[in-house]
């Protein structure tokens, strides 16, 4: 039989009982139930967090395998929503769950984050126009939101704080085309770029095919460093930097590396940084 005490009482001790109480009733909205967003999903149920919105509209596919925590041959063809939510309940089954199968839309956005106490980016890299769309009414809403991007063997975490620096004043992708969009996002969520050093088949990463490697450490150091910065901004134990710092952890190279970047990437330093991109990666169709 399950009970909510028992299932999480390990985490008292890096939790009080007070705490552990306040994130059973601490509601997420998670965007993106893939690589990251479903490992993000099942990291933060087990943490005891008692409510989420999720949304995802797609199915899961064999090419999944390799990354995606709810992706097997039994999954196989299946709403990765559904799926995800039918595995956090197995953990947590009096969790409540409102699922968004048609994804995030301008239409259905403001139900998303309703109530929401963090915002959770799981959205595939290449969506930037869903993106920008969720970052947008979170700043609008004031929702905190975090985004932890998978980058080689490491994780890019960014914090956009209410009333802080937003996504777009970050990021800077106004006005510009899909291709140039893609490359800003990446310079911001990487201005280190530690990842680069053992890009061993640069070819791979396709912004014109919409197409990158991604790897299972990645996505679960992703995991990790979400989960511990929910926690962080819900029990408000510690400080948390906000946009324009960056956060990078590799554990390929066990390098952790914070970078300050003053009007995101507008910055002189991050103009270099997209230069250099746009040189070395696939920008064709």
């Amino acid at each position: 039989m399950f009970n909510y005490d028992t299932a999480f009482s390990r985490n008292i001790g890096w939790l009080t009982a007070a705490e552990q109480q306040k994130l059973r009733h601490t509601k997420v909205a998670i965007a993106g139930l893939g690589g990251v967003g479903g490992a993000h999903l099942l990291a933060l149920v087990r943490l005891g967090i008692g409510k989420f919105c999720i949304a995802d509209f797609d199915d899961f596919g064999v090419h999944n395998f390799n990354r995606q925590a709810g992706a097997f041959m039994s999954t196989v063809g299946q709403p990765k929503a559904d799926v995800l939510c039918r595995m956090a309940r197995d953990i947590n089954p009096e969790i409540s769950i409102e699922i968004f199968g048609e994804g995030v839309t301008p239409q259905n956005v403001d139900h998303f984050l309703s109530g929401a106490d963090v915002y959770v980016d799981g959205i595939d890299f290449f969506a930037v126009g869903a993106r920008e769309m969720v970052f947008a009414a979170c700043h609008k809403q004031g929702v905190p939101a975090l985004t932890a991007a998978p980058l080689g063997l490491g994780v890019g975490l960014l914090y956009f704080s209410p009333g802080g620096m937003s996504f777009e004043q970050y990021f800077q992708l106004a006005g510009l085309g899909e291709q140039e969009k893609f490359v800003h996002f990446i310079a911001g969520l990487s201005p280190a770029m530690m990842q680069r050093s053992y890009l061993v088949e640069p070819s791979a990463v396709n912004f014109g095919a919409r197409s990158g490697p991604s790897t299972i450490i990645a996505c679960e150091l992703c995991a990790g460093l979400m989960g511990a910065s929910v926690m962080k901004l819900v029990l408000r134990r510690g400080a948390l930097r906000a946009a324009p710092w960056v956060l990078q952890f590799d554990g390929y190279l066990h390098r952790l590396k914070h970078s300050w970047r003053p009007f995101g990437n507008a910055n002189p330093l991050q103009r270099i940084l997209m230069r250099l991109i746009r040189s070395r990666l696939q920008l064709g169709g």
